[in-house]
């Protein structure tokens, strides 16, 4: 059976030490640790630092399996604005100079691979942000070149970063996300194709993010197979009726019941999780199924433990054989 993980970054209010007695308490074999609050802090990591982060972890046997610098990673390619300001670490911003930023992230984020090396780690989750992400509705008219241009200069930002990574043996895993420069399979496919398809590039697959957007959740498993290096378990669910507020949002805070879709607890949604499962057992993904819980509408130590327990009775081995083997013998 996969591992089951709680990612931490909807609980980095609270000290890793709590986080680790209640993902421990609520059944969980590990984490996946963010890259903010006090749970993985980059510019501190040395090897003390460490040490210190993993005898936690033993201490309340829990496993780790991966980091994540969603925040930091953000700002490598997007267009920097004072929404960053209150995402990232004071290092990181500085003076809030965007060309600054992103290079400061830049350098973050290899370091962020680093520690995943130091840690006996394999695959960095994370954003990449996006620079053409404000062109998604092509009004004032977008041109061919402008989109070209945008994704060459991701590339830009994020090869170097990535031949760091591959050095290292660590992979960088999208969580491909509204707001980054893949947000569905067609802008997935044109990802890799603007990293000359690099090794050490891949995804986080997050099934929430798709349904909404009318996007095949199983087939992105089966297109994108060789290169999902990581699995989050988080659920979403989108109204069958017409709404006030479409996919969109409306500029409605999430849990407002005008919108037309919303992040609920893992088993409460619409995403088909049995179909996942399969999928991910027939390319022989064998990486932690991690639970990022979000859920407006519910207490979230409530939520922990009933997601747990709904991936633990959702996942199961693969057949060693036809059901029907036994008749031949």
């Amino acid at each position: 059976m996969r591992p089951i993980t709680l990612f931490t970054g909807q609980w980095a209010d609270l000290p890793l030490e709590t986080m680790c007695e209640k993902a421990k308490s609520f059944g969980y074999d590990g984490l996946e640790l963010a890259c903010w609050g006090d749970h993985m802090e980059i510019s501190k990591a040395d090897d003390a630092y460490l040490d210190k982060k993993i005898a936690l972890l033993r201490k309340h046997k829990l496993s780790l399996f991966a980091i994540s610098t969603h925040l930091v990673g953000q700002a490598v390619s997007d267009n920097i604005d004072e929404r960053h300001k209150s995402i990232l670490p004071d290092h990181i911003w500085g003076d809030g100079d965007p060309e600054g930023v992103r290079q400061r992230a830049a350098k973050e984020v290899i370091k962020t691979g680093q520690v995943a090396k130091k840690l006996g780690l394999k695959v960095v989750n994370g954003f990449t942000g996006s620079p053409i992400w404000h062109m998604l509705y092509s009004f004032p008219p977008v041109t061919k070149e402008m989109i070209d241009k945008g994704y060459k200069d991701f590339a830009k930002r994020w090869i170097p970063i990535l031949d760091e990574y591959h050095n290292m043996g660590i992979k960088f895993a999208l969580e491909v996300h509204p707001t980054e420069i893949a947000f569905d399979i067609a802008s997935a496919e044109r990802t890799l194709e603007a990293l000359n398809h690099h090794p050490a590039f891949g995804f986080n697959y997050d099934p929430s993010h798709f349904g909404y957007q009318g996007v095949d959740y199983i087939e992105f498993i089966y297109r994108f197979s060789e290169r999902i290096f990581h699995v989050h378990i988080k659920d979403a669910t989108w109204s069958m009726t017409p709404t006030e507020a479409g996919v969109f949002g409306g500029h409605l805070e999430f849990g407002d019941r005008r919108r037309y879709w919303d992040f609920v607890s893992p088993g409460r949604g619409n995403v088909d999780f049995e179909d996942i499962i399969r999928a991910l057992n027939r390319i022989n993904y064998q990486g932690p199924l991690s639970v990022e819980w979000e859920d407006s509408g519910m207490n979230r130590e409530h939520g922990a433990i009933e997601a747990y327990e709904f991936v633990r009775g959702l996942d199961f081995e693969v057949a060693k054989g036809a059901f029907d083997d036994a008749f031949s013998k």
